[in-house]
């Protein structure tokens, strides 16, 4: 399965690639820094899953999302914040997002999201 990451922090994704790529079936094929470059990433690379932040510069995860399940409807979308509140959750939720993980929980609890989403079934 082929991952797509979108972050601003670079420490951040090289963290995610390297705990992502250590799961046997998945490869992180693409990262991007902002909303607008992920939306580029995502119609090229065609990624299986995209993890993406909430707050980035040029364009937010919430904006990209809502433009995400529009362009690829199908492709689940998990994201990876450090603000969560029931509001934003809804919010969230309501633009097409599948799944939503704290930063602050460990990095097992957005393997196992991410999981749940690829392989709903198991």
């Amino acid at each position: 399965m082929r991952l797509l990451i979108v972050d601003d922090s670079p420490a951040l994704r090289k963290a995610l690639r390297a705990t992502l790529d250590s799961h046997d079936d998945w490869q992180v094929c693409g990262e991007a820094s902002n909303g607008r470059e992920g939306i580029e990433k995502a119609q090229q690379l065609k990624p299986d899953l995209i993890v993406l932040d909430l707050a980035m510069p040029v364009m937010n995860g919430l904006d990209a999302a809502r433009e995400l399940t529009h362009l690829l409807p199908s492709v689940p979308l998990v994201m990876y914040t450090s603000y969560e509140t029931a509001h934003l959750k809804r919010e969230v939720l309501s633009a097409g997002v599948r799944g939503i993980v704290s930063k602050h929980e460990s990095a097992e609890v957005l393997v196992s999201s991410i999981q749940a989403l690829l392989d709903p079934v198991s």
